[in-house]
């Protein structure tokens, strides 16, 4: 055994809106929504990841649900603190008299500012990281892909997560063209809520858009293997009293009509602005998808039409960006496009 290893540990972090996934000797050790509930008058923190989940929109006045990511990005520091700190501890043998020094690498989205980058690298050193390292989103996405991000060959990598989606063209280990735009998984409930709100007079919460979007969501209307219709449990708007209502894909390709094309407007903007060796590259390669968003019914579809060229799922969309931090962490000196 290596006697560093006895001191140290590295962690590769994908910190994510809506999941936080930690990987340790490039297997998963923590695969939890990034949400912390807060006891409101003590400070106290009550649960965090699926506990936290399973009590937000169900606590009472003295527990408070947090989800300290917004669009990507950190927008309650101390809760973002907290909730890694806790996280870090479940990778963490307790038994252990004095914890490890961790050594990080933590994703980052492409569009983020100086500022938050800032806040991102304070909040890892703050929950006990003494070297930090950042990794962009779709770069992340594009290794745990099993693109070679080193090569000359330029490649097109869609990462939609759930605050932000990532369009990136990458070669010879740099992001050549790129565009992050905030309209991603987070949005796609949000339209379903207010879908159900005008058309079935119904008050739905996250978890249940949530739960609409992956039974019954698509981006298209004419799917060939459709899903089933799926009954959705809320709060009658008129009436004021628990009802249940029975919708189907189509609704929710309407539903989700404005985002998509949102995202497809970034798609078709990025390859404008690819140079154009990289576009004969993309040509030949097509376009790869990654993050809980190319999951989406019908979606690679979608784009593929609007941009005439072949998309490719990749497998395990989900864990993408995760295993692209990993083996930019196994890559720590040798990846010089890691940022300090």
């Amino acid at each position: 055994m290596n006697l560093s290893s006895l001191f140290t540990k590295d962690i590769a972090i994908d910190l994510g809106t809506a999941n936080t996934v930690i990987l340790h000797n490039e297997n998963i050790v923590v695969d939890e929504p990034s949400i912390i509930a807060i006891d409101r008058e003590t400070g106290e923190i009550k649960a965090v990841g699926k506990k936290a989940m399973m009590m937000h929109g169900r606590g009472h006045e003295k527990i408070r649900t947090i989800r300290p990511l917004r669009d990507g990005v950190i927008a309650d520091f101390k809760s973002t603190e907290m909730m890694l700190r806790e996280f870090i501890k479940m990778t963490t043998n307790r038994n252990r008299l004095l914890p490890p020094s961790l050594k990080m690498v933590i994703c980052i989205p492409s569009g983020i500012t100086e500022v938050e980058q800032r806040a991102v690298k304070d909040t890892a050193e703050q929950s006990g990281a003494k070297d930090v390292r950042m990794i962009y989103e779709p770069m992340a996405a594009a290794i745990g892909s099993g693109i070679d991000v080193l090569d000359a060959q330029g490649n097109m990598i869609i990462d939609i997560g759930g605050g932000t989606s990532e369009i990136a063209v990458i070669s010879l280990g740099g992001i050549a063209t790129s565009k992050s735009i905030k309209i991603a998984g987070d949005e796609f409930n949000e339209d379903i809520i207010q879908f159900m709100r005008a058309n079935h007079n119904l008050s739905i919460g996250e978890r249940t858009a949530e739960e609409i979007k992956i039974n019954v969501g698509a981006a298209i209307d004419d799917l060939e293997n459709p899903p089933a219709d799926y009954e959705v449990m809320g709060r009658d708007l008129l009436q004021g009293i628990p009802v249940k209502r029975t919708i189907n894909y189509h609704e929710i390709a309407h539903a989700l009509e404005k985002s998509i094309s949102k995202i497809e407007s970034a798609v078709i903007k990025t390859l404008e602005e690819t140079m154009p060796e990289l576009s004969a590259d993309i040509y030949t390669n097509g376009i790869y998808m990654a993050g809980g968003g190319s999951l989406l019914r019908g979606l690679d579809k979608r784009i593929s039409k609007i941009t005439s060229l072949n998309v490719h799922v990749v497998d395990d969309p989900l864990k993408a960006v995760a295993r692209g931090t990993a083996i930019a962490l196994k890559n720590y000196d040798k990846f010089t496009f890691l940022i300090q």
